[in-house]
Parts: structure tokens; C-alpha cells; sequence
């Protein structure tokens, strides 16, 4: 029930423009503006232990600061901001009642999400010492983050849509 308050208050109108004005902000002005050097982990659908190696080697070292103060920081906040929105979206625009639960795929891409981050800011910390084994869990959170985000994504717009054809063909039919 607890999961349900949650969804009820990310469903509010002021939750929904600030966790999206946050995420928009995190997507659009901080992430790009960070001094990497090369295209971040996270982006990926995975990844090998050779490819990890030569993005290592492409962020440098202070590339590797940076993104590993980024990640357990910034990129916290912003599944926090995306998670907020989409399950919002989806319990408020949910076209029945019974599909309120569908707001909880956000929530499975939020925590794969933070996963993800833990496992790739320890690689950063470790580097060079870091085995093929750490590299094939933090690849297998990175594959498993973007199989949930994809629905996460989508879902929300779907269920905008369906309320938004329900309400147009209800007031059709009333007249």
C-alpha cells in the first residue's frame, strides 16, 4: 500500500512537472556538460571486457573521476526525477483502475538503474583491477537497466494516448 501512496503522489500535477523539469535538466544541461571524454557506460545495451578496457582508457583519469562522482551522485537523482515521472504518468493516465500496478515498471528500471550505477562506480574505482567477471555483472545490470527502460518509456506515452482516445470517444458517445 505503501508503493500505491507513492504513486498516488507522483500522479500529482506539481510531482509531475518537477520530476520532469528535474529530469529534462539532468538529460539535457548536466549530463552532456560533463567532462568524460567519451560516450558513458550507462548509454549502452552492454558491453564486453575489451570495451570497458578502451572506454576506460578514453576517459583518463580525470575523465574516470569525474564519472565515478557522477554516477553514484547525479545519475542517483536521476532515475529518482524518470521513476517519479513514469509511474505518475501511468497511475494518473492509467485507462482502468486494475492497471495501476503497471506504474511499478518504472520503479523495476529505477532499481536496475541504481545497480547499474553501483556496479559502474566501482569498475571506475577499481580500474585497472577490475576482471571479466565484475564486467560481465555490471554489463549484465547495464543489458537488464535498458530492457526496463524501454516499457518505462513507452508504457506512460501508451497510457497517455488510451486515456486521451477513451476521453474523446466518451464525450462523443454522450451526445
Amino acid at each position: 500500500m505503501r508503493m500505491r501512496r507513492y504513486f498516488a503522489f507522483a500522479a500529482r500535477t506539481p510531482v509531475l512537472l518537477t520530476s520532469l523539469v528535474c529530469a529534462l535538466l539532468i538529460l539535457f544541461g548536466v549530463f552532456p556538460a560533463l567532462p568524460i571524454g567519451a560516450e558513458v557506460l550507462d548509454v549502452r545495451n552492454g558491453y564486453s571486457y575489451p570495451e570497458l578496457v578502451a572506454a576506460m582508457e578514453q576517459y583518463g583519469a580525470s575523465g574516470r573521476r569525474v564519472y565515478a562522482w557522477t554516477s553514484p551522485t547525479v545519475d542517483t537523482l536521476f532515475p529518482l526525477a524518470y521513476v517519479t515521472l513514469f509511474c505518475g504518468i501511468l497511475y494518473r493516465f492509467r485507462p482502468l483502475e486494475g492497471l495501476w500496478v503497471m506504474a511499478w515498471i518504472p520503479v523495476f528500471a529505477g532499481i536496475w538503474d541504481l545497480c547499474e550505477n553501483a556496479q559502474i562506480t566501482a569498475m571506475l574505482l577499481m580500474y585497472p583491477d577490475i576482471g571479466e567477471t565484475q564486467v560481465a555483472w555490471a554489463s549484465f545490470f547495464t543489458h537488464v537497466k535498458t530492457a526496463w527502460i524501454g516499457p518505462a518509456y513507452q508504457w506512460p506515452a501508451i497510457a497517455f494516448v488510451l486515456v486521451a482516445l477513451w476521453r474523446a470517444a466518451m464525450r462523443r458517445w454522450s451526445r
